[in-house]
């Protein structure tokens, strides 16, 4: 998954707290809450969604943490925390996230892009490594002093290009598309833009691309986007409410 790389800059926060840390000063739900928003604010991004979990950082499984992802990966959007150790304690999770394409950004390091993030990444990754080495070396000593160690452990090829893969990357981007098509569309119905040729002349006048990257848009083609993000387009809101664990209507 790549973020799209034109139209408005979406945003979807995330929020954490551990049982032990909700009664700290400064820790709490409502503080990263404010953080995120005075930083999305003076980046000039849309806030779309808002989720949170109260459990450990070490849990990727947290229920608040999968929907955000899922949001992402749906819009395109980036993650946003208060502190990036609010997303993941977990080195090699934020370097998949990374290397999968999703854009996170930590409001305490406004500075930070994905370049500096992909770095943070390969320090944890580096650090790893050298702990591996150390292992491998330890090993060998044990093998030296003639201690019998596990079974196989021999190099096994990857996988060759894989078409089911591809053709999957391809349908994942255009429902991508079509989801933040839907958000486009929604604002156009809030100003009174209704039906799918009036919506096909405005996205033409506000110069959004078609889901093709080039060409006009018309009704056929607005109707097979939103046919493709009808459940999204059914449940769409234009601002939702904060999502997740413990936080609901905030």
């Amino acid at each position: 998954m790549r973020r799209t790389s034109t139209g408005p800059r979406y945003a979807v926060a995330l929020y954490r707290v551990s049982t032990a840390e909700q009664g700290h000063s400064g820790l709490g739900l409502e503080a990263q809450q404010a953080s995120v928003r005075a930083f999305v604010a003076t980046q000039g991004w849309t806030l779309v969604a808002e989720y949170s979990d109260v459990a450990s950082g070490k849990d990727d499984r947290r229920p608040g943490f999968q929907a955000a992802l899922a949001r992402c990966r749906q819009l395109g959007a980036t993650l946003v925390a208060a502190r990036l150790d609010r997303i993941t304690r977990r080195a090699h999770t934020l370097s998949g996230l990374l290397e999968e394409g999703l854009s996170i950004r930590a409001a305490d390091m406004p500075g930070a892009d994905d370049l500096m993030m992909r770095v943070y990444a390969a320090m944890a990754q580096k650090e790893r490594e050298l702990i591996s080495e150390r292992t491998r070396a330890a090993l060998a000593a044990a093998k030296a002093r003639g201690r019998t160690l596990g079974g196989d452990r021999g190099h096994r090829p990857s996988a060759g290009p894989d078409a089911a893969a591809a053709a999957l990357a391809r349908r994942e981007g255009a429902e991508q598309v079509a989801h933040r098509l839907v958000l486009e569309v929604e604002r156009l119905r809030g100003e009174g833009v209704i039906g799918q040729a009036a919506l096909a002349r405005a996205l033409n006048e506000r110069g959004v691309p078609t889901p093709a990257g080039s060409g006009m848009w018309t009704h056929t083609t607005v109707a097979r986007v939103l046919a493709r993000a009808a459940p999204e387009a059914r449940l769409c809101e234009p601002f939702p409410r904060l999502r997740g664990h413990g936080s609901a209507g905030r």
